[in-house]
C-alpha cells in the first residue's frame, strides 16, 4: 500500500482507536450479555440462553406498560416542542436591540442538566402546595390540592413537558440558524413585488426550512425516546410510570440482571436507530438531488 494511502489511516488511527474501545467493544459486549443468563446475584450459574431474554421481554406486561408510557411521552414531545421551536426562532430572528439577551436566555433550559430540570419542575408541580397548586388555589379554580405526579396521565404529561421544555433551546437555535441563512436579497424582491410577511414566510422561508425539519423531528423524538432523570425527579421510580429506559435501569442496577438489562438495551437501540435511519436516509435523497 502508497504511503498516500497510509496517511489517512494513521491520522484516523486515534479516533478509530477511542470508538472501538468506548463504542463498538461495549456494544458488543452488550449483545453478547443479552444472549445469556447473566444475574449479577447468581454469578456462578452463567450461560447461553439464546433468545430467551427476548423472549422474556417481548412476554412481559412490564415492557408493554413502559413501551406504551414512552409512545405517549414521545407523542407530547413532539407535539408541544415542534411547533414552540418553529415559534421561538422565528421569534429571535425578528431584528431587535434584545435579541443577544433572548438568545441567551432561552438556552439555559438546554444547559441545565436534566435531573435539575425534574427537581425545579417538581417543585412547581408538588402534589401538595406547590406553586401551581398555589396559583390555581388563589384563583379560585381548584378547590384542593391537585395530585400532579401521582395520576399516571399527568405524571407522564408533566414529564413531555420538562424534556419538550429541555429541548425547545435547541430546536430554537436550529430554526435560526436555518432562518439566518437564508439570503436576505430574497425577502428584499418579495417586498418590492407588495408580498405580505405571511406571504414571505409561505413563500421562502417555510420551503428553505423544510430540510431542518428531519434534523429536528430526529432530534426532538431522541430526547423523548430517552427520557430517563426527569421522570425520576417528578415521580420517582414506579411501576406503572416506567419508560423504557426506566425499566432497563430497574432490571439492570436494581435487579441486577445484566442478561435481562442488556436485550431490553438493544430493543432501546433498535427503537433508536430506526429513526436515525430514515433521518439517514432522507439526506441521501436530499444530497443526491
Amino acid at each position: 500500500m502508497k504511503k498516500e494511502n497510509l496517511t489517512p489511516w494513521l491520522l484516523l488511527s486515534p479516533c478509530l482507536l477511542i470508538m472501538g474501545s468506548t463504542v463498538f467493544y461495549p456494544a458488543v459486549r452488550t449483545f453478547l450479555f443479552s444472549m445469556q443468563r447473566y444475574r449479577l446475584t447468581e454469578s456462578y450459574d452463567i450461560h447461553f440462553i439464546g433468545l430467551d431474554n427476548y423472549r422474556s421481554i417481548l412476554s412481559s406486561s412490564e415492557f408493554w406498560t413502559a413501551l406504551s408510557n414512552s409512545v405517549f411521552v414521545l407523542f407530547f414531545v413532539l407535539l408541544i416542542a415542534f411547533p414552540v421551536s418553529m415559534l421561538t426562532g422565528l421569534l429571535l430572528n425578528r431584528k431587535s436591540p434584545l435579541n443577544s439577551v433572548l438568545t441567551a436566555a432561552a438556552i439555559i433550559p438546554w444547559a441545565l442538566p436534566p435531573l435539575v430540570n425534574g427537581i425545579l419542575w417538581r417543585f412547581i408541580f408538588y402534589p401538595g402546595y406547590g406553586l401551581a397548586n398555589r396559583i390555581l388555589l388563589g384563583l379560585g379554580l381548584i378547590s384542593a390540592p391537585f395530585p400532579w405526579t401521582e395520576n399516571r396521565f399527568s405524571a407522564l404529561l408533566l414529564a413531555a413537558l420538562v424534556v419538550a421544555w429541555r429541548v425547545i433551546p435547541f430546536g430554537s437555535i436550529l430554526v435560526l440558524s436555518s432562518l439566518q441563512a437564508i439570503p436576505t436579497e430574497l425577502y428584499e424582491a418579495a417586498r418590492v413585488d407588495g408580498s405580505s410577511r405571511f406571504q414571505e414566510y409561505w413563500a421562502i422561508s417555510f420551503p428553505l426550512l423544510l430540510p431542518t425539519f428531519p434534523i429536528l423531528f430526529l432530534q426532538i423524538s431522541m430526547a423523548g425516546i430517552n427520557v430517563f432523570d426527569e421522570l425520576l425527579a417528578l415521580s420517582g421510580d414506579r411501576y406503572e410510570l416506567s419508560t423504557l429506559l426506566v425499566y432497563h435501569y430497574r432490571m439492570s442496577f436494581r435487579f441486577l440482571d445484566l442478561g435481562l438489562g442488556s436485550a431490553i438495551s438493544y430493543l432501546i437501540l433498535l427503537s433508536s436507530g430506526l429513526l436515525g435511519y430514515f433521518y439517514i436516509k432522507r439526506i441521501g435523497k436530499e444530497r443526491s438531488r
